[in-house]
């Protein structure tokens, strides 16, 4: 798939998004605005569903929403808040740990480069480049396993890690479109182009796919 083929896909998706269940930190990052409780609601959402990351970042929220604030509270009371988030103690120790850090080293303001993001323990590359794009609305690409899967599916990249797909993606693809990537493509993977048995025959884009790697489809 060549870069305009590509570029075509995201046009579409982007007609057909508005029918999808938008992700769930792209969805508040919308209605908040502010790139703390974006990193927070992030951090939240690994490796949990997004209602669940929805309503644990509410009631973390609606007790503390800053920095200073989360920072005063304990490790248990923040797991308690956050629970069932998959792994939430562990997160809970991340959340206070990162909220510290940004309270003595950036005054309070969480920092808008990949590189600094990137030095807090507890965060990657997929959680730095979410928050510099739905927090500060500056060109990154968030690869997820939706991103990556669809990315290879649709045969515009071939890579074998969602790090080499970032890379890849940011080679082939003009700014302006980094920041819709993750949105549309996994708002797309959850709800037609699955994992396994994808649902090809209401694709959107089925005539664009090169369906690499595709064993069954509905």
């Amino acid at each position: 798939m060549q870069t305009q083929e590509f570029i075509k896909v995201l046009e579409i998706l982007e007609k057909e998004f508005p029918k999808w269940k938008a992700p769930v930190v792209s969805l508040m990052a919308q209605q908040i605005k502010d790139p703390f409780k974006v990193l927070i609601s992030t951090i939240i959402s690994l490796r949990t569903k997004d209602e669940v990351t929805a309503k644990a970042s509410k009631r973390l929220f609606s007790v503390a929403k800053t920095p200073e604030e989360i920072s005063k509270l304990s490790e248990e009371k923040i797991a308690e808040l956050i629970y069932p988030a998959g792994f939430y103690k562990n997160k809970a120790k991340t959340i206070k740990d990162i909220s510290k850090i940004i309270l003595e080293k950036y005054n309070g303001k969480v920092p808008d480069t990949l590189e600094k993001l990137l030095k807090f323990k507890g965060v990657g590359r997929k959680t730095a480049n979410l928050v510099l794009s739905e927090g500060f609305n500056k060109p990154a690409i968030c690869v997820d396993i939706h991103v990556h899967r669809i990315s290879n599916r649709l045969g515009f990249v071939k890579t074998k890690t969602p790090e080499k797909t970032e890379f890849a993606l940011m080679e082939k693809l003009p700014e302006k479109y980094w920041n819709k990537i993750n949105k549309l493509l996994v708002g797309f993977g959850q709800t037609i182009c699955k994992p396994v048995s994808p649902y090809c025959s209401k694709c959107p884009v089925e005539n664009l796919c090169k369906k690499k790697n595709i064993k069954t489809f509905r």
